[in-house]
């Protein structure tokens, strides 16, 4: 595998590009990090289902959650 190169040598060819491929790569940045962002958000949300369907999870209110907190002390 080859060393990926060094954000100085990514900010130099960005820089080489013209106004019009700089705006395209920072719209194709974006889009794939908020893709990414959204399958995160979606295996956290499988992983939660999960555990409430295993009981390894408990459902309640902020005060359940306040009364469980407080109990272990």
């Amino acid at each position: 595998m080859s060393k990926p190169a060094s954000l100085q040598t990514v900010i130099e060819y960005v820089e080489a590009l013209s106004t019009e491929e700089q705006d395209l790569l920072l719209e194709l940045i974006h889009k794939r990090r908020v893709e990414k962002r959204r399958q995160e958000i979606a295996s956290n949300a499988a992983q939660t289902l999960e555990a409430i369907k295993t009981g390894r999870a408990k459902r309640g209110t902020l005060a359940d959650l306040r009364a469980d907190l407080l109990s272990d002390e």
